[in-house]
Formats: C-alpha cells, sequence, structure tokens
C-alpha cells in the first residue's frame, strides 16, 4: 500500500519543505487540492460534510495544484504528485492540457491528473464555463486531454470542444495517469474507463464497498486486468490494522494529513509540527506497510 500527503489547506512556504521531507520519510506522493476561489454565498451545499458547510473561508490558502506540483518537483528527485482532483469542466481543455503536459514534463513523469466535476455553481459561471451539463463537458475534456498528452497531431470534433489538427511538445516520457473523483453510479463509471479512483472522505466499509464496484465496472468493459488506483481518504483509519484492512479491501493509496493523528491542527500548526508528525506517523505506520 503507498500513502500520500495531502497538502490541504497548507501554507504556501511549506509546500516545498514538507515535499522533501515526505520524500525522505518513504511517502509515494504529495496531493493536490483544487479551489480556485472563496464565494461569499454559494447557491449549493457542500457535499461532503452533514451541515453542507465548507471547511475554510476566504483566507485559507489554495496555490494553484500546478504550480504547487511544478515548485515542489524542482525540489525533490523521487516524489510524485498527483491532484485530487482538479475540477476539470470549468477549464478550457486545450489550455488546462498544455499545463498538465508542462508539469508532467518538467517533473521527470512525476505526476498524474486527478480530474473531478466540481460541486458549486458560481465557481463554473464566473469561470466561464456552464455549470448544468458539466458531466458531458468533462466527458469530451477527458478525451480531448487524451489525445493531447499523446503528443501527435490530433483534432477534435464535439459539443463543447472543436479544434482541427493541432500538436503539443513536449511530450511526456511516459503517459500521464488519469484518475477520476466522485461517489456517484456515473463518476464510478467514468473512472472505470480510466487510471484510477480518488475519493473524498470516506468510511473503511464504503471505501471497500465501492472498491467492488469499480473492479466489477472494470471488468464489466474489458478492463479487469489493467493497472489500477484507489485513492482514499478514510476518516476512521488510523493505525496499522485500519489500514491492512483497507489494502485487503483493494485500496493501493491513503490520502492523509499525518500530522493530524498527533494534535496538529489543520490550520494553524507550525511547519515543524507537521514534519515532525509526518515523520512519526511513516515510523509507526508506513515503513511497516511495505
Amino acid at each position: 500500500m503507498k500513502f500520500s500527503i495531502s497538502i490541504a489547506m497548507s501554507e504556501a512556504h511549506e509546500y516545498v519543505p514538507l515535499a522533501r521531507a515526505a520524500e525522505e520519510a518513504g511517502y509515494h506522493a504529495m496531493v493536490l487540492p483544487d479551489s480556485i476561489f472563496y464565494s461569499e454565498q454559494v447557491s449549493a451545499p457542500y457535499p461532503y460534510t452533514a451541515d453542507g458547510s465548507r471547511m475554510w473561508d476566504g483566507s485559507t490558502p489554495w496555490v494553484d495544484p500546478l504550480v504547487g506540483a511544478a515548485a515542489m518537483a524542482a525540489a525533490t528527485r523521487n516524489l510524485f504528485f498527483y491532484t485530487s482532483v482538479v475540477k476539470l469542466p470549468v477549464r478550457n481543455a486545450i489550455l488546462f492540457g498544455r499545463q498538465v503536459m508542462s508539469v508532467a514534463s518538467i517533473s521527470g513523469d512525476r505526476f498524474g491528473l486527478g480530474a473531478g466535476l466540481g460541486w458549486l455553481p458560481e465557481e463554473s459561471r464566473w469561470c466561464g464555463a456552464p455549470f448544468e451539463g458539466r458531466g458531458a463537458r468533462m466527458d469530451e475534456a477527458l478525451e480531448v486531454l487524451k489525445l493531447l498528452f499523446s503528443g501527435e497531431m490530433v483534432e477534435f470534433h464535439g459539443k463543447h470542444f472543436d479544434f482541427n489538427k493541432i500538436q503539443m511538445s513536449p511530450r511526456p516520457g511516459k503517459p500521464i495517469p488519469i484518475y477520476i473523483g466522485g461517489h456517484t453510479e456515473p463518476a464510478l463509471r467514468r473512472a472505470a474507463k480510466y487510471d484510477g479512483w480518488s475519493s473524498a472522505m470516506l468510511q473503511s466499509d464504503q471505501l471497500i464497498e465501492i472498491a467492488g464496484k469499480l473492479k466489477a465496472l472494470r471488468e464489466e468493459i474489458g478492463r479487469g486486468d489493467a493497472p489500477f488506483e484507489i485513492q482514499a481518504v478514510a476518516m476512521d483509519a488510523f493505525q496499522e490494522p485500519h489500514f491492512r484492512k483497507l489494502e485487503a479491501g483493494g485500496i493501493t493509496d491513503i490520502i492523509l494529513l499525518p500530522w493530524l493523528y498527533y494534535g496538529v491542527p489543520i490550520r494553524g500548526g507550525s511547519l515543524q509540527e507537521k514534519i515532525d508528525g509526518l515523520r512519526k506517523f511513516a515510523d509507526d505506520v508506513v515503513v511497516k506497510m511495505k
């Protein structure tokens, strides 16, 4: 099993030292969230809290995930980076493809793209993309990205994206993996077509149940033997036996903020406390799971 550190809500100046410490401690990846702005009012509830409220405010730092990945990649040698998850329908697929290919290339093929629909109507509309029909827009965007990532001369003619032959370079040395977020049936069916699924906050039994559904969906479309990552945020996993259970249930990668296990808060903890926490968790769990 792999263990990856979420950089969510960390200060910008903490990104590089946390990445260096994570690499030294034996973690697999740094995981980058996506939030474009904080709107004073929202027209939809946040789907991952019981009361629909957001866990952050306007002062919470959200570094652009591709910029953050590039900065941390420049300061490390082996650590992997992926987004969990970028709100893809909000973005122009061609411009975004240019950015993703650049990060993958400049990092030495140490970048994976986690993509999801996004939950906030204002974020879509105020960035110039319709919120309605975002599922179909995302499906087209994923097709566009796969074409662009090939580095070949490609064209696409769809409802949401339409362009004649273009080519982007440099082409990454390895295929850029695509992971899909979302818990609905359409999201799981979408994920089965790609390289992995990335969860939000769930209980272990829910994650194992979804892993079983994904296995069945992949077998249904003839992808049962293809490599597939299941990246999980398990709210009830704290010790080695908990992670052993998840591993047996098909989970391949645990996303966590390891310092939380030792009393360091999401906001307000010092950089040194975070580094101490990630090192202690590595000693307590990560090393034993290898």
